[in-house]
Protein backbone atom coordinates (compact mmCIF):
# COMPACT_ATOMS: atom_id res chain seq x y z
CA UNK A 1 0.00 0.00 0.00
CA UNK A 2 1.34 3.44 -1.52
CA UNK A 3 1.17 6.42 0.79
CA UNK A 4 0.92 8.86 -2.31
CA UNK A 5 -1.60 11.98 -1.77
CA UNK A 6 -0.70 11.40 2.77
CA UNK A 7 -0.96 14.47 4.48
CA UNK A 8 2.05 14.87 6.49
CA UNK A 9 0.81 15.32 10.64
CA UNK A 10 1.34 19.34 10.98
CA UNK A 11 -1.16 19.42 8.07
CA UNK A 12 -0.12 21.61 5.00
CA UNK A 13 3.29 24.30 5.43
CA UNK A 14 3.16 27.81 4.43
CA UNK A 15 6.23 29.19 3.30
CA UNK A 16 7.05 32.68 3.95
CA UNK A 17 10.63 34.39 3.01
CA UNK A 18 12.37 37.66 2.83
CA UNK A 19 15.87 39.19 3.46
CA UNK A 20 17.18 36.38 4.39
CA UNK A 21 14.41 35.16 6.52
CA UNK A 22 12.23 31.65 5.92
CA UNK A 23 9.68 30.75 8.38
CA UNK A 24 7.47 27.48 7.77
CA UNK A 25 4.04 27.85 8.95
CA UNK A 26 1.65 24.89 9.35
CA UNK A 27 -1.92 24.27 9.67
CA UNK A 28 -2.37 21.66 12.39
CA UNK A 29 -1.99 23.93 15.38
CA UNK A 30 -1.40 27.54 13.45
CA UNK A 31 2.19 27.50 14.74
CA UNK A 32 5.69 27.58 13.83
CA UNK A 33 7.32 24.69 12.11
CA UNK A 34 11.12 25.98 11.58
CA UNK A 35 12.37 29.59 11.25
CA UNK A 36 16.00 30.50 9.59
CA UNK A 37 18.01 33.65 8.87
CA UNK A 38 20.92 33.19 6.15
CA UNK A 39 20.08 29.21 6.26
CA UNK A 40 20.91 28.72 9.68
CA UNK A 41 17.85 27.60 11.97
CA UNK A 42 16.99 30.31 15.01
CA UNK A 43 14.38 27.80 16.03
CA UNK A 44 14.44 24.03 17.16
CA UNK A 45 11.42 23.23 15.01
CA UNK A 46 10.88 19.84 13.27
CA UNK A 47 10.62 17.75 10.01
CA UNK A 48 7.21 17.50 7.49
CA UNK A 49 6.83 13.84 8.79
CA UNK A 50 7.34 14.68 12.67
CA UNK A 51 3.84 14.95 14.96
CA UNK A 52 5.73 17.98 16.96
CA UNK A 53 7.50 17.25 19.41
CA UNK A 54 7.40 19.23 22.69
CA UNK A 55 5.03 22.01 21.17
CA UNK A 56 7.41 23.61 19.48
CA UNK A 57 6.31 26.66 17.88
CA UNK A 58 2.88 25.79 19.09
CA UNK A 59 0.32 29.02 20.06
CA UNK A 60 -1.24 28.24 23.45
CA UNK A 61 -4.81 29.48 24.03
CA UNK A 62 -7.34 29.80 26.28
CA UNK A 63 -4.62 29.36 28.34
CA UNK A 64 -1.18 28.41 28.89
CA UNK A 65 1.00 26.10 30.95
CA UNK A 66 -1.26 23.83 33.36
CA UNK A 67 -4.74 24.06 35.35
CA UNK A 68 -4.77 22.20 38.80
CA UNK A 69 -6.81 18.84 37.96
CA UNK A 70 -8.34 20.82 35.50
CA UNK A 71 -10.92 22.34 37.47
CA UNK A 72 -11.57 26.09 37.75
CA UNK A 73 -14.57 28.62 38.63
CA UNK A 74 -15.30 31.71 36.38
CA UNK A 75 -18.53 33.37 37.83
CA UNK A 76 -21.22 31.40 38.97
CA UNK A 77 -19.88 28.48 37.01
CA UNK A 78 -17.92 25.45 38.41
CA UNK A 79 -15.96 23.93 35.20
CA UNK A 80 -14.19 20.46 34.63
CA UNK A 81 -11.21 20.81 31.43
CA UNK A 82 -10.26 17.43 30.06
CA UNK A 83 -6.97 16.28 31.80
CA UNK A 84 -4.79 16.95 28.50
CA UNK A 85 -1.51 16.05 30.82
CA UNK A 86 -3.26 13.10 32.86
CA UNK A 87 0.51 11.91 34.88
CA UNK A 88 -0.29 15.20 36.31
CA UNK A 89 -3.26 15.67 36.39
CA UNK A 90 -3.35 18.70 34.51
CA UNK A 91 -5.25 20.57 31.74
CA UNK A 92 -2.52 21.97 30.02
CA UNK A 93 -1.30 24.66 26.97
CA UNK A 94 -5.52 25.06 26.07
CA UNK A 95 -7.14 23.92 22.88
CA UNK A 96 -5.85 25.23 20.07
CA UNK A 97 -2.64 23.75 19.26
CA UNK A 98 -3.50 20.25 17.86
CA UNK A 99 -6.77 21.37 15.57
CA UNK A 100 -6.51 22.37 11.94
CA UNK A 101 -6.28 26.29 11.46
CA UNK A 102 -7.50 27.36 7.88
CA UNK A 103 -5.59 29.93 5.47
CA UNK A 104 -6.83 33.42 5.74
CA UNK A 105 -4.48 35.53 3.56
CA UNK A 106 -0.74 34.76 1.95
CA UNK A 107 1.97 36.49 0.36
CA UNK A 108 5.68 36.13 -0.33
CA UNK A 109 6.58 37.10 3.19
CA UNK A 110 3.23 36.95 5.33
CA UNK A 111 0.83 34.61 6.13
CA UNK A 112 -2.54 35.15 8.09
CA UNK A 113 -4.16 31.76 9.82
CA UNK A 114 -6.97 31.42 11.84
CA UNK A 115 -9.27 28.94 14.06
CA UNK A 116 -12.95 29.34 15.24
CA UNK A 117 -13.12 28.18 18.72
CA UNK A 118 -16.52 26.15 19.43
CA UNK A 119 -17.93 26.46 22.77
CA UNK A 120 -17.01 23.29 24.82
CA UNK A 121 -18.86 21.98 28.36
CA UNK A 122 -14.82 22.85 30.08
CA UNK A 123 -14.97 26.42 28.37
CA UNK A 124 -18.13 27.21 27.40
CA UNK A 125 -16.98 30.23 25.35
CA UNK A 126 -16.42 30.39 21.64
CA UNK A 127 -13.58 32.54 20.43
CA UNK A 128 -12.10 33.43 16.90
CA UNK A 129 -8.46 33.39 16.62
CA UNK A 130 -6.20 34.85 14.32
CA UNK A 131 -2.14 35.30 13.56
CA UNK A 132 -0.48 36.88 11.11
CA UNK A 133 2.90 35.60 10.43
CA UNK A 134 5.52 37.64 8.73
CA UNK A 135 9.30 37.95 8.02
CA UNK A 136 11.65 40.78 7.10
CA UNK A 137 14.62 42.74 8.06
CA UNK A 138 13.41 42.26 11.83
CA UNK A 139 13.13 38.88 11.78
CA UNK A 140 9.92 36.71 12.53
CA UNK A 141 6.96 38.35 13.34
CA UNK A 142 3.97 37.21 15.35
CA UNK A 143 0.69 39.30 15.64
CA UNK A 144 -2.26 37.59 17.07
CA UNK A 145 -5.92 38.69 17.24
CA UNK A 146 -8.49 37.10 19.71
CA UNK A 147 -12.11 37.96 19.68
CA UNK A 148 -14.87 36.66 21.95
CA UNK A 149 -17.94 35.73 19.83
CA UNK A 150 -19.99 34.85 22.07
CA UNK A 151 -22.78 36.70 24.47
CA UNK A 152 -20.73 36.64 27.55
CA UNK A 153 -17.40 37.36 29.04
CA UNK A 154 -15.08 34.55 28.74
CA UNK A 155 -11.50 33.66 30.76
CA UNK A 156 -8.93 34.29 28.93
CA UNK A 157 -4.97 33.87 28.64
CA UNK A 158 -2.31 33.35 25.71
CA UNK A 159 1.33 32.31 25.06
CA UNK A 160 3.51 30.91 22.42
CA UNK A 161 6.03 28.05 22.66
CA UNK A 162 8.84 28.27 20.52
CA UNK A 163 12.33 26.57 21.13
CA UNK A 164 15.39 28.66 20.82
CA UNK A 165 19.02 27.42 19.31
CA UNK A 166 22.76 28.34 18.28
CA UNK A 167 23.65 25.60 15.99
CA UNK A 168 27.07 23.91 17.64
CA UNK A 169 26.59 25.38 21.16
CA UNK A 170 24.98 23.39 23.95
CA UNK A 171 22.50 24.57 26.08
CA UNK A 172 24.82 24.40 29.09
CA UNK A 173 27.14 26.88 27.19
CA UNK A 174 24.36 29.57 26.32
CA UNK A 175 24.38 32.67 28.00
CA UNK A 176 21.40 33.66 28.79
CA UNK A 177 19.62 36.81 29.74
CA UNK A 178 16.05 37.21 31.71
CA UNK A 179 15.10 40.35 32.25
CA UNK A 180 12.65 39.50 35.24
CA UNK A 181 12.72 40.12 39.26
CA UNK A 182 10.52 37.01 40.19
CA UNK A 183 9.76 33.36 39.73
CA UNK A 184 7.08 31.01 40.54
CA UNK A 185 8.08 28.25 43.16
CA UNK A 186 6.11 25.08 41.80
CA UNK A 187 5.30 21.37 43.66
CA UNK A 188 6.10 17.88 41.71
CA UNK A 189 3.41 18.69 39.66
CA UNK A 190 4.94 22.01 38.15
CA UNK A 191 1.72 23.69 39.54
CA UNK A 192 2.31 26.97 41.76
CA UNK A 193 2.91 27.33 45.11
CA UNK A 194 3.89 30.72 45.34
CA UNK A 195 6.26 33.44 43.99
CA UNK A 196 9.80 34.60 45.14
CA UNK A 197 12.56 37.40 43.87
CA UNK A 198 15.30 36.11 41.63
CA UNK A 199 18.02 38.44 43.30
CA UNK A 200 20.39 36.66 44.82
CA UNK A 201 19.73 33.66 43.69
CA UNK A 202 20.52 31.00 41.12
CA UNK A 203 18.02 31.88 39.24
CA UNK A 204 19.00 35.34 38.66
CA UNK A 205 19.83 36.06 35.33
CA UNK A 206 19.28 40.03 34.56
CA UNK A 207 22.84 39.93 33.88
CA UNK A 208 23.73 37.71 30.94
CA UNK A 209 25.31 34.55 32.30
CA UNK A 210 25.64 30.70 31.20
CA UNK A 211 23.06 28.65 31.98
CA UNK A 212 25.05 25.77 33.28
CA UNK A 213 23.79 22.73 34.70
CA UNK A 214 20.60 24.73 35.60
CA UNK A 215 17.38 22.16 35.16
CA UNK A 216 14.60 25.42 34.47
CA UNK A 217 10.72 24.51 33.41
CA UNK A 218 10.21 27.83 35.21
CA UNK A 219 7.73 30.56 34.66
CA UNK A 220 9.39 34.39 35.78
CA UNK A 221 7.47 37.64 36.03
CA UNK A 222 7.59 40.76 37.63
CA UNK A 223 9.30 41.45 34.27
CA UNK A 224 11.93 44.17 33.22
CA UNK A 225 10.21 46.29 30.46
CA UNK A 226 11.73 48.50 27.78
CA UNK A 227 11.02 51.81 26.85
CA UNK A 228 7.83 50.68 24.61
CA UNK A 229 6.65 48.74 27.82
CA UNK A 230 7.55 45.09 25.87
CA UNK A 231 10.75 42.95 27.43
CA UNK A 232 12.63 40.45 25.56
CA UNK A 233 15.25 37.65 26.13
CA UNK A 234 18.53 36.85 24.53
CA UNK A 235 20.48 33.68 24.39
CA UNK A 236 24.51 34.44 22.69
CA UNK A 237 27.25 31.82 22.30
CA UNK A 238 30.06 31.89 25.29
CA UNK A 239 32.73 34.04 22.47
CA UNK A 240 29.64 36.54 22.31
CA UNK A 241 29.68 35.96 18.19
CA UNK A 242 26.22 35.35 17.49
CA UNK A 243 22.76 35.58 18.99
CA UNK A 244 19.31 35.49 19.21
CA UNK A 245 16.53 37.48 20.97
CA UNK A 246 12.84 36.67 21.69
CA UNK A 247 10.91 39.61 22.18
CA UNK A 248 7.40 40.21 23.47
CA UNK A 249 5.04 43.30 23.73
CA UNK A 250 2.99 44.92 26.85
CA UNK A 251 0.50 42.06 26.23
CA UNK A 252 2.89 39.59 27.69
CA UNK A 253 4.23 39.95 31.37
CA UNK A 254 5.47 36.67 32.00
CA UNK A 255 8.10 34.45 30.86
CA UNK A 256 7.98 30.46 30.76
CA UNK A 257 11.54 29.15 30.50
CA UNK A 258 12.55 25.32 29.35
CA UNK A 259 15.67 23.58 28.91
CA UNK A 260 14.56 20.73 27.19
CA UNK A 261 15.46 18.41 30.45
CA UNK A 262 12.01 16.67 30.15
CA UNK A 263 12.61 15.49 26.40
CA UNK A 264 13.85 12.47 25.09
CA UNK A 265 16.52 11.27 22.19
CA UNK A 266 17.97 13.89 20.05
CA UNK A 267 16.18 16.71 21.67
CA UNK A 268 17.27 16.17 25.55
CA UNK A 269 18.82 19.94 26.52
CA UNK A 270 19.15 20.42 22.26
CA UNK A 271 17.61 24.34 22.52
CA UNK A 272 15.91 26.35 25.13
CA UNK A 273 11.91 27.12 24.51
CA UNK A 274 11.22 30.71 25.82
CA UNK A 275 7.80 31.12 25.66
CA UNK A 276 5.89 34.34 26.26
CA UNK A 277 2.83 34.65 28.64
CA UNK A 278 0.12 36.47 29.06
CA UNK A 279 -0.07 34.82 32.99
CA UNK A 280 1.14 32.50 35.11
CA UNK A 281 0.48 28.69 35.32
CA UNK A 282 -2.97 27.92 37.02
CA UNK A 283 -4.57 31.73 36.63
CA UNK A 284 -8.30 30.35 35.79
CA UNK A 285 -7.58 29.30 39.59
CA UNK A 286 -5.72 31.93 40.85
CA UNK A 287 -7.24 35.04 38.81
CA UNK A 288 -3.45 36.23 38.36
CA UNK A 289 -3.22 38.72 35.59
CA UNK A 290 -6.21 36.38 34.07
CA UNK A 291 -7.85 38.24 30.78
CA UNK A 292 -11.72 38.89 31.07
CA UNK A 293 -12.55 38.84 27.43
CA UNK A 294 -16.08 41.01 26.84
CA UNK A 295 -18.21 39.96 24.32
CA UNK A 296 -17.26 41.31 20.70
CA UNK A 297 -13.90 42.35 22.38
CA UNK A 298 -10.65 41.42 20.63
CA UNK A 299 -7.19 41.02 22.27
CA UNK A 300 -4.33 41.63 20.46
CA UNK A 301 -0.27 41.22 21.01
CA UNK A 302 2.66 40.87 19.34
CA UNK A 303 5.57 39.07 19.85
CA UNK A 304 9.09 38.10 17.43
CA UNK A 305 12.42 36.32 17.24
CA UNK A 306 15.40 38.10 15.41
CA UNK A 307 19.47 36.86 14.74
CA UNK A 308 21.72 39.52 16.54
CA UNK A 309 24.23 39.54 19.93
Amino acid sequence: MDNVGQRPPSGAPWTIAADGHEAVIVEVGGGVRSYRHDGVDLLDGYAEDEICPGCAGQVLAPWPNRIRDGKYTFGDRSLQLALSEPERGVAIHGLVNWVSWYLVERSDDAVTVGYDLPPTPGYPWPLRLRTRWSVGAGGLRAQHEVTNTGAEPAPFGFAVHPYLRLAGVAVDDLVLRLPTRARVEVDSRLLPIGVTPVAGTEYDWTSPRRIGDARLDTCFGDVVRDDDGGTSVSLTAPDGDRGVHIWADREFGWWQVFTGDALTGERYRRSVAIEPMTCPPDAFRSGKDLITLKPDVTWRGAWGVRPGV
